[in-house]
């Protein structure tokens, strides 16, 4: 006998049932419960407005979220399904960014693994922990192309690279919603922000966004559609202005681009209170005017902002928007949530997270994550990996042992540190030397974070400049008495992520000064890195021997930089972003195209006159604790067709004395063409594990999608029958070359 649902119609997962059943359901729908289903409402305690319960109790709601307790989610979920007048389901939802309980690298670093399945067992086991705690919605991935390191959210995302963050893209949405909605250790996933966000005027979050179509469609729009290759159920439209129009209200994006020309068949949400935005950004009138140009954009679900409760059901009454206009933007919330099996199972046990959280597995992969997700900056005569036998260790840098910069930013509602630190992590690996621990001054915003009230760190009381320089000088002592120095410094987990952008990539505070002082000492001296962005480091570039990028590395954090500094793991990360030099050099990326008189011309080495204009790192950059050779590279043919594939072979070997992973890169270059192309394009990656003295071969496929382009002359995806240049390396910078010609 077949499950029923809650309308009495036989429960089925095939495309064509549940697209019966949700027509079934609309029909007997009132217009005030179709507009709940439009309403993604507030749960925090701080909330503005009706309460969740109120509402789901009259009409239901698509989703609530700003609410971590299982408890909670089972209650509210019982009023929606006894008590909601078609006992409709919610979706529950919140950001689990990077994990839920078990928190791996941020997004930045995982994408400084250059291996997607890093980032698609991290998601996996998010998914497993955050649905065991009743949520049903992540949201996330986040896919914005990044540039300008300056930029916040940078550190939510892939880095520069379409290429890389199109791989990235798909391999989170895998991990986190898995090949069935229905499995009920998945979440749904959200592809946000679409689209340009990470191009923001200077860096600044939120401010307005100028962006070609070119630019769009060749850079900033591939993660997006690889998501929607991968299942994306989401999207998420973005807070800013893209030439002119406020995406939230941006019919071009959200349903000539999404739904008309990719086929996308999931729901749209705003971010937060963005329909009502529309109001402040000088877009709409008032709410009202507000709701009905989101709606008629294309987007399906106002969070948190209350514009659709507050305002369809009136538009509708006089005809300004269509009953049919508000049931095809219902369909696909109620399609997915019975593709999850809510209607049938919508509860979640509550002794499950617990059972869940414990399991070894998901710390062992966090501390792999990690490992995976370093990359090795420096390290001049050989000073890592480190002996096991030193006796006498100096820790310094106010984030080794802070729990909070370890695990990052964006951790979910509720969360309590409770990550091994840097300062831990050596403690563990040396249990038999004297470790000593000296923080040096603090560092924090200048500007305090506006969500400072959920911050610890940011609630402790700032020093006096008295007890700065004590802080300081007792770091330099602790230095002082010891044999090597590891100094952990970067940025706090505040400095990171939404509402904190910055002007200036120098390291925060007085961490400099204190580096050239106990660098000073004349001692080994190590750095390692803890950041969500790129930094200016220059001075460290030069003077310190060895330097480690950690990101934020999640809760087995210090136990994966430990293995690494101490030989364990050989890094094997490669930069995902450029490393500028100056603040000021952002938007930097490596993927420019050529000017009329390149840079490397005689007497024309820089754009600047009082520095060079290369990257301090370049993107793709790492080194290891081995070394490689990339030779024999070979095209099956040096001329194709316009349309054929063409296959390129190079072999890999580790030169070195010890195991390591490289990071094979293909990058492309048109000569010319319809439109100037870029200098280089990564167009193919693989990650590789050689033993000393073996070789690999790694083949890549060059094909029409990776040698076409959108064509601003053209005004449409074209091939051009032109030479292209072919180099295979470790970077960006590869010199290892070949000609290919395509012609027509």
């Amino acid at each position: 006998m077949k499950k029923m649902d809650k309308t009495g119609t036989p429960a089925s997962n095939s495309s064509d049932e549940i697209a019966k059943r949700v027509d079934a359901l609309l029909n007997q729908m009132s217009l005030a419960e179709k507009v709940g289903q439009l309403a993604q409402v507030g749960g925090a305690d701080w909330n503005q407005g009706p309460k969740p319960e109120e509402i789901i109790r009259e009409r239901g709601v698509g989703s609530v979220l700003w609410l971590n307790d299982t408890k909670r989610f089972n209650a509210l979920q019982k009023i929606a399904m006894e008590e909601s007048p078609s006992k409709i389901p919610v979706l529950f939802a919140l950001d689990v960014i990077h994990g839920y309980k078990t928190v791996f690298p941020v997004p930045l670093a995982m994408a400084s693994s250059w291996d997607p399945s890093v980032a698609e067992q991290a998601q996996t086991i998010a998914a497993k922990e955050s649905r065991a705690a009743g949520l049903h919605w992540t949201f996330g991935p986040m896919l914005d192309i990044a540039r300008d390191a300056r930029w916040g959210r940078i550190v939510e995302g892939a880095g520069e690279d379409p290429y890389l963050g199109s791989a990235m893209a798909a391999a989170q949405v895998r991990g986190f919603q898995g090949a069935d909605l229905s499995d009920p250790e998945r979440v749904l996933a959200c592809a946000k922000h679409f689209a340009g966000y990470g191009a923001a005027d200077g860096g600044r979050d939120y401010d307005p966004v100028y962006l070609p179509e070119t630019q769009l469609r060749n850079v900033y729009f591939p993660p997006f559609q690889a998501a929607i290759k991968a299942g994306v159920s989401t999207f998420m439209s973005a807070y800013m202005d893209l030439n002119n129009v406020p995406a939230n209200g941006n019919r071009w994006l959200l349903h000539d681009i999404l739904r008309e020309e990719w086929g996308f068949d999931g729901f749209v949400i705003s971010d937060a209170f963005g329909v009502l935005n529309l109001v402040t950004q000088g877009h709409a009138k008032d709410k009202s005017d507000a709701a009905f140009r989101s709606l008629n954009a294309g987007l399906n679900m106002d969070m948190a902002s209350n514009s659709y409760l507050d305002s369809l059901e009136a538009l509708v009454n006089n005809n300004s928007i269509s009953i049919e206009q508000i049931d095809e933007m219902v369909k696909p919330i109620l399609t997915i949530k019975m593709k999850m099996g809510l209607f049938e199972n919508p509860y979640v046990d509550e002794t499950l997270l617990e059972k869940v959280i414990a399991l070894p597995e998901h710390k062992q992969a966090a501390r792999r994550a990690a490992q995976r997700s370093m990359v090795l900056l420096r390290n001049e005569g050989s000073l890592l990996p480190l002996s096991k036998e030193l006796k006498n260790v100096a820790v310094i840098g106010p984030l080794a042992d802070s729990m909070e910069s370890t695990e990052g930013s964006w951790m979910v509602f509720g969360h309590k540190p409770d990550a091994v630190t840097v300062l831990q992590g050596i403690r563990n690996k040396l249990s038999d030397a004297k470790i000593t621990y000296a923080p040096g001054p603090d560092i924090r915003r200048d500007i305090p974070h506006p969500f400072g009230e959920f911050d610890a760190t940011a609630k402790k009381p700032r020093q006096t400049p008295e007890d700065a320089d004590a802080a300081f000088q007792a770091a330099v002592e602790t230095a002082q008495n010891a044999d090597l120095i590891i100094a952990v410094m970067g940025e706090s987990q505040d400095m990171a992520g939404e509402f904190a952008s910055r002007a200036s990539l120098d390291l925060p505070g007085r961490q400099e000064e204190l580096l050239k002082a106990v660098s000073a000492l004349g001692k080994p001296i190590v750095l390692v890195l803890l950041n969500g962005r790129p930094l200016s480091i220059n001075w460290a570039a030069e003077h310190v021997p060895a330097i480690l990028e950690a990101w934020e590395p999640g809760s087995e954090g210090g136990n994966a930089v430990a293995d690494i500094l101490f030989g364990d793991v050989n890094p094997g990360g490669k930069l995902p972003v450029c490393f500028p030099r100056n603040g000021n050099h952002a938007p930097l990326y490596y993927s420019r195209v050529l000017t009329h008189l390149p840079e490397d011309r005689p007497n024309y080495l820089s754009r600047y006159w009082d520095g060079p204009t290369t990257p301090l790192y370049p993107f793709g950059f790492g080194l290891s604790y081995t070394t490689f050779s990339i030779t024999n590279l070979k095209l099956s043919s040096g001329q194709v067709k316009v349309g054929q594939s063409v296959t390129v072979n190079v072999d890999v070997t580790n030169t070195g004395k010890v195991a390591g992973d490289e990071v094979v890169q293909l990058y492309i270059h048109q000569k010319w063409g319809s439109d100037s192309r870029p200098m280089r394009e990564l167009k193919g990656f693989e990650r590789i594990t050689l033993q000393p003295n073996e070789t690999k071969k790694v083949t890549f496929q060059l094909g029409p999608d990776e040698l076409g382009y959108w064509s601003t002359n053209a005004d449409k995806w074209i091939q051009d029958a032109a030479p292209f240049d072919i180099w295979v390396g470790a970077d960006s910078l590869a010199t290892l070359h070949a000609d290919l010609e395509v012609f027509g």
